[in-house]
């Protein structure tokens, strides 16, 4: 923390940070006229509006939103849970959020955030998550983590939870840039991933009040965090007009590169990442492509080998599998097996085989086309 700004300056900017109608910097443009976020609050909305060159109303919203909120009560809780508060004259606070044109007023963290020398990739996608893109999208975060970089990436269903889950298999950290306050859970069911991310050494991080719930508008604001934490940033499945393309725009304003992951041409859902694609985005059809964008002072300590060409990347290790899915992986062997098959070889019944080849399928280690299961090659 900053010891030079005082404790009643720090209460004022998180007033501030509470006004979500308003371009971040247009937050700074105000502190840069008054001085202080003090100094701002305490105009009338006329004199506020006259000054700023803003709209009465806009000047009266202003000031009615940031007293809305008890910015004690905003640090207390924080702290309750062990998270902190930033603002960007704190140390803590992420060079690359802080260059970023809109940065945030103030951010609410949970965990530990990566060093400013980490390497961090964003992965981005759609919440209508198809298997080709939960396969995809498990693949790559895992091989990310396995290789040192850390996913940055909205904790949002669909993609992104698989993504951070990837992370968490592979007990690496991961960040998660949300879309509500932290001291909410959204959605509710990714509770128990929220947790396994701090405890594997990630990160949740939000720019929102504490309890502020989930909004439509805070999602797209949310994305241009995700890119300024991002170099790169990679789209893995989203409809043309999806949010991950707002991320790919937010990206490139910010001179970020933009990788996307080709998909089916008939899949709506791979209609952002072909279209990405066609105007000029990365290709990315292994760990190597994502790798080649890392910038060479965040490489120090990954797993150099990856960046070799024709290294493959590490194998899934399956000692996170049980005895019982180990056994279904030694059936399938390099083969294609049908559910009958497997249960055959494993002398299960077909509801036990049905639930292990699902569960293999969903941590990514075995894929089915036409009902033929085999290892996973993506």
């Amino acid at each position: 923390m900053n010891p030079h700004i005082s404790t009643e300056e720090r209460l004022a900017r998180i007033r501030l940070n509470a006004f979500l109608y308003f371009r971040a910097d247009w937050l700074q443009r105000l502190l840069d006229i008054f001085g202080s976020a003090q100094e701002i609050l305490k105009q009338d909305s006329p004199t506020l509006a006259r000054e700023a060159n803003l709209n009465p109303s806009t000047a009266a919203n202003l000031l009615r939103e940031a007293f809305s909120i008890n910015p004690q009560e905003e640090w207390d809780k924080t702290e309750k849970i062990g998270g902190h508060i930033y603002l960007p004259e704190d140390e803590e606070y992420p060079q690359s959020l802080r260059n970023c044109k809109e940065a945030p007023v103030a951010i609410y963290v949970l965990g530990k955030l990566p060093a400013e020398e980490q390497a961090c990739v964003g992965l981005v996608g759609t919440r209508k998550i198809t298997p080709y893109g939960r396969r995809v999208a498990g693949k790559l975060a895992g091989e990310l983590a396995q290789a040192g970089v850390v996913v940055v990436s909205g904790l949002a269903r669909g993609i992104d939870s698989e993504c951070h889950a990837a992370c968490v298999r592979a007990k690496k950290p991961t960040l998660g840039v949300i879309g509500t306050g932290i001291g909410r859970c959204y959605p509710p069911e990714n509770r128990t991933l929220e947790k396994a991310i701090l405890e594997h050494g990630g990160a949740i991080v939000s720019e929102l009040p504490f309890n502020k719930p989930p909004n439509a508008f805070h999602f797209p604001r949310r994305n241009r965090i995700i890119a300024a934490l991002s170099q790169p940033v990679v789209v893995i499945e989203g409809e043309v007009k999806s949010g991950a393309l707002i991320t790919a725009k937010l990206a490139l304003e910010q001179g970020k590169d933009v990788l996307a992951v080709p998909g089916p041409i008939d899949s709506p859902a791979s209609g952002g990442p072909n279209s990405l694609l066609k105007q000029g985005a990365g290709v990315v059809t292994t760990l190597a492509d994502i790798l080649d964008y890392i910038p060479q002072a965040q490489r120090f300590g990954l797993d150099m080998r990856l960046f070799e060409p024709g290294e493959q990347a590490p194998q899934k290790p399956q000692e996170e599998l049980t005895d019982r899915q180990k056994q279904v992986m030694h059936a399938v062997a390099d083969g294609q097996l049908s559910l009958d098959q497997v249960a055959a070889a494993l002398q299960a019944d077909v509801p036990e085989t049905a639930g292990l080849l699902f569960e293999l399928e969903v941590k990514g280690f075995l894929a089915c086309e036409n009902g033929l299961y085999s290892k996973n090659k993506f």
